[in-house]
């Protein structure tokens, strides 16, 4: 069985890798003002972009993702026929329409495949399983990382696909924004009133941190620092600690809303590289997609991974 893979271009992996493994990406597109930019996971263009002058107005940018025919005319026109059974990881549907329109396509797909098929001499069912990843950013990855570890291990369908529902209920992202203010004009852009202008203000002014947790699409705060670097390092130690005591999947991710080099200086990334390279743990470090970016503002900085709930440790 011939099992293929696609993620959106939220999903924070190195698009290498993504190509080296032959993941399919539903690309996503900004639009700030007349400027428009299709997000395809190009960490050069995408970094082109921040550093343009339309970028100081991302706060008012609109991401649009495939619609359900977009989605539909992709895997007709090609997938189906590559592919006998596929599965379309995704952002947590809670912020975003693509698990919805996925599902919606995957109807309209499953209805119309077989002519397609047949035409191409292929008489065997395709089956599509659209999964909600229930995170963002970075930790999205985890997912479709242990998906092309048990495919290239030969790994059937149904096994894949238990293992996969599984993780998404354990996988856990963490997130230190550096702008509180745009994050707040953000968020009250899409309707979410969960950073408040006095909660930013304060912050701001105090130069104080949240460490933001994503977890079965519901995302909050776990813990307030000064300073971003500070905090950057107690999350650094703390998927340290979670790596010590051991991961669902031997994998980590990493992204970085800016130069990689940029993440890599901060304290207590190298003790966390140290750490992951002990205890046998892939890590993934890819620059923050347009989208991500867009959302939470430059500069901010998630840690991936799939383990049993803890709390952070501040």
């Amino acid at each position: 069985m011939r099992i293929g893979l696609v993620v959106d271009s939220a999903c924070d992996l190195p698009k290498e890798y993504l190509e080296a493994n032959g993941v399919d990406i539903l690309p996503i597109t900004v639009k700030i003002g007349d400027a428009e930019q299709i997000d395809y996971r190009d960490q050069r263009a995408t970094l082109d972009f921040l550093r343009s002058h339309v970028a100081e107005r991302g706060a008012n940018a609109e991401t649009v993702p495939f619609t359900v025919e977009q989605i539909r005319d992709l895997f007709l026109q090609r997938l189906v026929i590559d592919y006998d059974y596929v599965f379309c990881m995704t952002i947590t549907k809670t912020r975003s329409p693509i698990f919805d329109n996925a599902q919606q396509a995957s109807f309209a797909i499953l209805n119309d495949y077989r002519t397609i098929r047949a035409a191409a001499g292929k008489d065997t069912p395709f089956n599509l399983r659209v999964i909600d990843t229930q995170n963002l950013f970075c930790a999205q990855g985890i997912l479709p990382v242990e998906a092309v570890r048990l495919r290239d291990a030969g790994e059937g369908a149904a096994k894949i696909r238990a293992r996969l529902e599984h993780l998404a209920l354990h996988t856990h992202g963490y997130l230190i924004p550096r702008d509180l203010y745009y994050l707040r004009t953000r968020a009250r852009m899409k309707g979410d009133r969960s950073v408040g202008l006095l909660s930013a203000a304060l912050g701001t002014t105090l130069d104080i941190k949240p460490v933001l947790h994503g977890y079965r699409g519901e995302t909050g705060p776990v813990a307030k620092i000064k300073g971003f670097e500070p905090a950057a390092q107690k999350m650094f130690e703390f998927a340290g600690n979670r790596v010590r005591d051991g991961l669902m999947t031997p994998t980590l991710t990493l992204c970085y809303g800016g130069e990689l080099d940029e993440m890599r200086a901060l304290p207590g990334y190298a003790q966390l590289r140290e750490t992951c390279a002990e205890h046998n743990v892939e890590v993934f470090e890819s620059v923050m997609s347009l989208t991500g970016m867009v959302n939470v503002g430059k500069g901010a900085v998630v840690v991936g991974f799939a383990a049993e709930e803890r709390k952070f440790d501040a």
